[in-house]
């Protein structure tokens, strides 16, 4: 089985980087209502787009997913 998105993303967590990568793992980490147990990029997309307290670069979600495929 896969991680879930948000397990892998805190592994990519340092809050001093300025990395999008960490900037997400470090914003995820800080949401409660960040969805944690899944691996589905429509559900994380439509939370960060919708209902995250927070606001992201797309674009840079969409890379930061596509590493996430490759793992």
């Amino acid at each position: 089985m896969r991680k879930s998105f948000y397990t892998w993303l805190m592994t990519e967590r340092n809050p001093k980087s300025k990395e999008p990568k960490a900037i997400l793992a470090d914003l995820a980490f800080h949401e409660p209502a960040f969805p944690k147990h899944t691996d589905d990029f429509d559900e994380v997309s439509r939370f960060l787009e919708e209902h995250a307290g927070f606001s992201f670069n797309l674009g840079d979600f969409d890379r930061i997913w596509e590493e996430y495929q490759a793992h």
